[in-house]
């Protein structure tokens, strides 16, 4: 049954993308960036793009910052335990969000991320809006506090 509920996840989650990006007229400065399985925040941060907003070294360290303030997951406390300061790093530049948009004219970045619910209490969209606010807080703190090159005005996690 999981299986079933995480490709319907999946499917939806692709149909809605590629919907977004379709809805786009021929004036839009939107760009729509996927990371798929091979991609992450480090390899998005090798394309010139993502340079132009901020060093890779400045996000770095701010991210640092961050992530030492995060919790460490069980599953994860031995790789931890080993090298906290590596550990903080790959998992910063690990992350996959599910999708991300430019926009070149307001100068805005869209980080998108599409949460599934077992969940049918009346608060669940506030429990989904703070994982997502959690899962990424490290790259939109990071963001708003690195120093920019003039390339990004404004930083939204859209959920």
């Amino acid at each position: 049954m999981a299986t079933i509920v995480v490709a319907a996840h999946h499917f939806i989650w692709r149909h809605l993308y590629a919907s977004m990006q379709a809805a786009q007229t021929l004036t839009s400065k939107l760009r729509f960036v996927t990371p798929d399985k091979k991609s992450s925040i480090s390899t998005l941060w090798q394309e010139e793009e993502f340079k132009q907003i901020c060093s890779r070294e400045s996000l770095t360290e701010k991210a640092a910052d961050i992530e030492k303030t995060m919790a460490v997951r069980q599953h994860e406390r031995e790789r931890y335990d080993f090298n906290p300061t590596t550990f903080c790093e790959n998992r910063f530049w690990n992350q996959r969000p599910d999708g991300i948009v430019i926009n070149k004219y307001h100068q805005t970045l869209y980080i998108l991320e599409f949460k599934r619910s077992f969940n049918r209490n009346k608060d669940f969209l506030r429990v989904k809006e703070d994982e997502a606010n959690e899962q990424h807080r490290s790259i939109v703190e990071a963001l708003r506090a690195a120093p920019r090159n003039g390339r990004l005005n404004r930083l939204i996690l859209w959920q």
